[in-house]
């Protein structure tokens, strides 16, 4: 038996790596995350370290990827059915967050100076495959 480790996956919040590596110890796969505790501390470095690294032993290398693959990758709504866009049918939607226009300067200026979470953001779906931007109801 190998006890040699392999990258699979890298994220780049710590939260998302939590929720593979809770999912990938259910199915009986040994985990180990690298850089989550340098990101907790100071997010805005993640992209410079590469984010947090998600690893495997070698010999679940395969296990692991399969169940990678079977992780729903794109948005669902509350009963957990995948969503479609609206002008194309596809079910490759993304939840994206925006700021844009006087009102959200405005936020994100007050959200700096209070050391608050900026307000001003709005919640969209974008189509992967026409483009299309939506709001969902």
């Amino acid at each position: 038996m190998s006890d040699t480790f392999k990258t699979i996956a890298k994220f780049q919040y710590s939260a998302e790596a939590l929720i593979v590596k809770g999912r990938l110890e259910a199915e009986g796969v040994q985990v180990f995350l690298t850089d989550n505790h340098t990101i907790d501390t100071d997010p805005l470095v993640s992209n410079a370290i590469g984010g947090v690294k998600l690893k495997v032993l070698s010999e679940d290398v395969e296990k692991s990827q399969g169940i990678l693959d079977s992780i729903q990758k794109y948005s669902v709504d509350d009963e957990g059915q995948a969503l479609h866009c609206p002008y194309c049918n596809s079910e490759k939607i993304e939840l994206y967050s925006k700021m844009s226009g006087v009102k959200a300067f405005f936020w994100v200026i007050l959200g700096f100076l209070a050391s608050i979470l900026p307000l001003g953001i709005k919640h969209k779906y974008i189509c992967e495959d026409c483009k299309t931007e939506f709001a969902v109801k």
